[in-house]
């Protein structure tokens, strides 16, 4: 996308969302809530939260925002994740715990880059954290495009689900002013390798390839190559796959394409 017409650095900041998963506490809500304001964003998402709509009412909840009431009483609440990543471009799991599948490994800073350039080109971008004591299940970190690790204190690492998304919300405001600055070359450096570094054309938002491997795994079980009652990790390792490809939206399409063919060509016989 050229430079002219790239969203303003004003709005960079309006596609960025912080997505809760069925948090249990609703004093981490409102936590969640003034990390994110302090750092210049608005956009709390809320997928599945144990307390449902009510949190966003709740006393500690609006004790704890202590001055982002906006952004609490603005809080979208979203009956699961899937819902809460519709129309995201880039996302990114937030986990205290290695995964042996999923997407690649980012950096907290580097993955930080790479949303603000998807960002930058208005596209939505997410942050995703998992609830209190689980977590994020393993399909849960699959729908995402990147997997991030806080490198905290081996020794005592664990962090309250604000102070996770606190060191996000800064990590994202460094990089989103550092394109408002005009510094495009610092904030590509910190995404290397980049994924709009290598190719000029657009890429295939999360949706679309979320949409891509549905549809290719209906023709793998056409195949009789996938077995829908014993699929081992065929779709976790192509999901893997796929998230280190960067794929570019012809690419999605002519995947798309494939997997129809191998449909109809099963109806024809």
């Amino acid at each position: 996308m050229s430079q002219s017409a790239a969203a303003s650095p004003s709005s960079v900041f309006d596609q960025v969302r912080f997505v809760l998963n069925e948090t249990s506490h609703p004093g981490n809500v409102g936590s969640a809530a003034r990390a994110i304001k302090t750092m210049g964003f608005g956009r709390l998402v809320l997928a599945a939260p144990r307390a449902g709509a009510e949190v966003l009412r709740d006393p500690e909840a609006v004790a704890l925002a202590s001055g982002a009431d906006d952004v609490l009483a603005n809080a979208l609440v979203v009956p699961d994740l899937a819902a809460a990543l519709q129309g995201v471009s880039w996302a990114v799991a937030l986990s205290a715990r290695s995964r042996e599948y999923g997407p690649p490994n980012a950096e907290p800073r580097e993955s930080a880059a790479i949303a603000v350039q998807h960002a930058g080109q208005g596209d939505a971008v997410a942050f995703v954290f998992g609830s209190e004591r689980t977590g994020l299940s393993n399909a849960d970190v699959e729908r995402c495009n990147a997997l991030v690790h806080i490198p905290a204190n081996p020794v005592y690492s664990s962090l309250n689900l604000s102070q996770a998304v606190q060191l996000i919300a800064w990590e994202m405001r460094m990089a989103c002013l550092a394109l408002e600055r005009g510094d495009v070359a610092s904030v590509a450096e910190a995404a290397t390798p980049s994924p709009s570094a290598a190719t000029t054309e657009a890429l295939a938002t999360r949706d679309d390839v979320e949409g891509m491997l549905t549809h290719l795994e209906r023709a793998l079980v056409d195949l009789d190559f996938l077995d829908p009652d014993n699929p081992k990790k065929l779709m976790t390792r192509l999901r893997r796959l796929f998230a280190k490809s960067h794929l570019e939206r012809e690419e999605v399409n002519i995947l798309r394409g494939i997997a129809k063919h191998i449909l109809e060509r099963k109806v024809r016989r």
